[in-house]
């Protein structure tokens, strides 16, 4: 279940109510790092309208979830990663997303393992 978009945290960092170290921002997409990085390069690529999962971005508004790849792509470029980098949407509680604003990873700057998690 989502939260109150009140008390959305990416809609409120999106809103600029609380801080966060923002690397890029397009129409549709704001790109910051995570507070808990789990490889050298961890940002957080996420719409500006509150989305709850990538399906729901996905039927709601496609054209954004292919924004959210291009800027994770750009941030990836600034960032020095080249062409070696994950991206990673996690769906539901089980699968680790834990803040219901969907959010797409950009992982990179060390060798990543296989099978994740």
């Amino acid at each position: 279940m989502s939260e109150p978009r009140s008390e959305c945290l990416f809609c409120r960092i999106v809103a600029g109510e609380v801080p966060a170290e923002v690397l890029r921002t397009t129409e549709s997409t704001v790109a910051f790092r995570d507070v808990s990085p789990q490889a050298p390069t961890h940002v957080l690529v996420v719409p500006r309208n509150h989305h709850p999962h990538a399906a729901a971005l996905a039927q709601d508004e496609p054209e954004t979830l292919a924004a959210l790849v291009r800027t994770a792509h750009e941030v990836a470029a600034d960032e020095g990663l080249g062409e070696a980098y994950r991206l990673v949407l996690n769906t539901g509680e089980a699968a680790g997303q834990s803040v219901f604003h969907v959010h797409l990873h950009l992982l990179g700057g060390r060798e990543l393992g296989w099978p994740p998690g």
